[in-house]
Formats: C-alpha cells, sequence, structure tokens
C-alpha cells in the first residue's frame, strides 16, 4: 500500500531515515498465519479489562425497536 503525505523538506528527510526500519517492523498481513495473528491480538490485549460478553436481550431486535412500535 502507497499513502503520499506532504511533509517539511527536514521532516522529509527524517522520515526516510526511518521508513527501512519501520518498514522491516510491521509485518504484511497477508504474510501472518492464522494462529501468528491471533497471538498477536492476543498479546495487544493483554492488561485491558476483562468484560463479560453481553447477553441476548440488551441486543436485541426488541429491546432496540421498543420505543418505536
Amino acid at each position: 500500500m502507497t499513502v503520499t503525505i506532504d511533509l517539511r523538506p527536514d521532516v522529509e528527510v527524517v522520515g526516510a531515515i526511518r521508513a527501512p526500519r519501520l518498514e522491516e517492523k510491521v509485518p504484511e498481513p497477508a504474510a501472518l498465519f492464522a494462529a501468528d495473528r491471533a497471538a498477536l491480538w492476543r498479546e495487544s490485549a493483554k492488561g485491558l479489562p476483562h468484560t463479560p460478553p453481553l447477553s441476548d436481550e440488551p441486543i436485541s431486535r426488541e429491546s432496540i425497536y421498543d420505543t418505536r412500535g
């Protein structure tokens, strides 16, 4: 994917120096196996509070459209 951003020349120089290192750290999504993607997702979710799933009632069609008849 290509993204074009207009930058000041001094910022552009710094970006050109850092870009190759950044590309090495960001894997292509298609290159990751499902297990690798799952592991990355679990790692990114560490430390987040555990919240139980919603029951069917709060997200049912009847509860959403109850006042609209």
